[in-house]
Order: structure tokens, then sequence, then C-alpha cells
């Protein structure tokens, strides 16, 4: 696959085409679990996560658009979230985060700009250096047909592809399964 345009991350939100609880569900999230949101954007599946894990879990949204972490801040002060830390860092180098602190990360419309990007190695080294032994990786990203005004189909990636990319890295596949309209979860274990 090659690409000869960097792709942008949009920084979109998914809140209108994505169910964030049926996301959760899928990769198994649950109450006091330490979870990352990487490329969280203004913070939709944070916000919800943080009610998930509830007071004994922790939430880190990072975003490397300063904008986007900024909108979340002010919504964590304005609803009292008090489990939610949003960091502008870049997950494709090394985060402010601990090693082998976190038992669940979400990866929801990041992967296909990462492989597009060829950024790949820097992020799943800072991922994998920040997941305990056994935490789940939850992917969610577009399918390949579906039709949406984006990412280019061209940059998309299928269920089979995201597992080719993201095992070698030291991932184990549990299960693929819909989680919307557009939208596909690849469910990993940290080995």
């Amino acid at each position: 696959m090659v690409h000869h345009q960097r792709h942008e991350h949009a920084g979109s939100c998914s809140r209108s085409i994505l169910d964030a609880e049926k996301v959760f569900r899928a990769i198994g999230l649950k109450k006091g679990d330490t979870f990352l949101d990487v490329g969280s954007s203004s913070g939709y599946f944070s916000l919800v996560a943080s009610g998930i894990v509830g007071s004994h879990g922790k939430v880190y949204a990072v975003d490397i658009d300063e904008a986007s972490i900024d909108t979340l801040k002010e919504e964590i002060s304005a609803r009292g979230v008090k489990n939610l830390e949003a960091i502008v860092a870049d997950i494709t180098g090394k985060t402010s985060l601990a090693g082998e602190s976190i038992d669940v990360c979400l990866l929801a419309n990041v992967l296909h700009g990462l492989f597009a990007n060829n950024e790949m190695d820097g992020a799943f080294k800072e991922i994998t250096r920040v997941l305990k032994t056994g935490a789940t990786l939850g992917v969610v990203d577009f399918k390949k047909n579906a039709n949406t005004p984006r990412p280019p189909v061209s940059i998309r990636l299928t269920p089979d592809e995201v597992t080719a990319i993201v095992a070698p890295y030291h991932y184990r596949k549990n299960q693929a399964v819909e989680v919307g309209t557009y939208h596909y979860a690849v469910v990993f274990s940290k080995e």
C-alpha cells in the first residue's frame, strides 16, 4: 500500500456515527479500569469511559491537537469529572504516562492515519510501553467499503489488515466485531 499524500488527522468527533457504549462493550471496558483514549479529539469516548470506569478507575485522553484537548478540559471542568486527565501529546513519541499502567487502550478512527503516515513504529512502541501485560487494545476503524465522506477509501483498512499490522507488535487478536453502520472493532490482548 503506497500513499503519496500525507494523511491529515481530522480531529473530528465520532459522536454522530458511533455508539461509545457499544464500542466499550465490545472491548470489555469495566469499572476500576485505567483507560487510554489515543487520538481522543474532543473526548467523546473519554467522557463516556469516565462514567464506566467510575471513581476507582482513571481515564487518560491523549491527542496531538491542543485545541481539542482544551475543549475537553473545559468539558471536564463543566461536568466536574474527577477521573479524566486530558493530555496534549504525540503518541508517536514518549508521553508522560507511566509504563505498564493502562488496562484498556482505544484507537478509534486513528489507526488508518498512523498507517498511512508510516507512524506505526513510534506509536506502537509507546502504546506497548504503557499497556500492562494482558491489557486490551481496541482498534475501531471505518469499514473499507463504507459510504462516509472520510477518510478516503484508499487508506481504510480491513479487520484482517489491522490484525496483520498490529500483531507483530506482540498483540494477540481476540475478536473482530461490527460496532456500527460504518465501523468495526478488532480487539487484541498485549502478550
